[in-house]
């Protein structure tokens, strides 16, 4: 049978708190269901309990349960509600587990970057000159005069290189399957993932 404990006030309930300290960790790391956080809960409970100015209370160790299950309920709304409030701010009031992945199918990433090593290893073996005007040309986007007065050649030697640069590259993404891929290469479209 077990006794009911009784006790009159606040400094009572910090008392029996410290009896029972092991057995509300316990009780709470179950409840929260991460011991970091129950220690945290513990640690809350106590400072409610030492300011507490109660009056008698019947079943104290009840009490003291009872507090330590209300805290872990008032800390998940809170939680809740911050959750809640950050999917306002951020503009997306859906929970996380209805909103899309931002993130690229994994088939699409795999062969993007695919083509992104097939066009460096293209890039990397085109011949000094070429490799430099189209790098001007594409990913710096400077005018083919300009390249020209960069290099310090004509404008149709310029237009060489490039011409060079384009149909090695074409071949170089035809022999791995990806001639598809030569159409990122487009002057209206930057070429992504690509760093000089």
């Amino acid at each position: 049978m077990q006794v009911q404990e009784s006790i009159a006030g606040g400094g009572g309930l910090a008392a029996l708190f410290s009896m029972h300290r092991g057995e509300l960790l316990r009780f709470l790391a179950a409840r929260c269901g991460d011991p970091a956080e129950a220690e945290d809960a513990l640690h809350e409970l106590w400072l409610k309990l030492d300011g507490a100015a109660l009056g008698p209370v019947a079943n104290a160790r009840a009490y003291l349960f009872r507090m330590a299950n209300n805290l872990v309920l008032d800390r998940r709304r809170a939680r809740h509600r911050a959750m809640a409030r950050d999917r306002v701010w951020l503009g997306d009031e859906r929970a996380p587990e209805l909103r899309p992945d931002p993130t690229p199918a994994a088939d699409e990433a795999i062969g993007s970057a695919q083509e992104i090593a097939a066009l460096r290893r293209a890039i990397d073996g085109l011949p000094a000159g070429a490799q430099r005007a189209l790098k001007l040309y594409r990913f710096d986007g400077l005018g083919q005069s300009e390249i020209a007065r960069l290099m310090g050649i004509s404008r149709s030697g310029v237009e060489k290189h490039l011409a060079l640069a384009m149909r090695h590259l074409r071949a170089a993404l035809a022999d791995c399957g990806m001639f598809g891929a030569a159409a990122s290469l487009d002057r209206d479209r930057p070429a992504k993932g690509i760093e000089t």
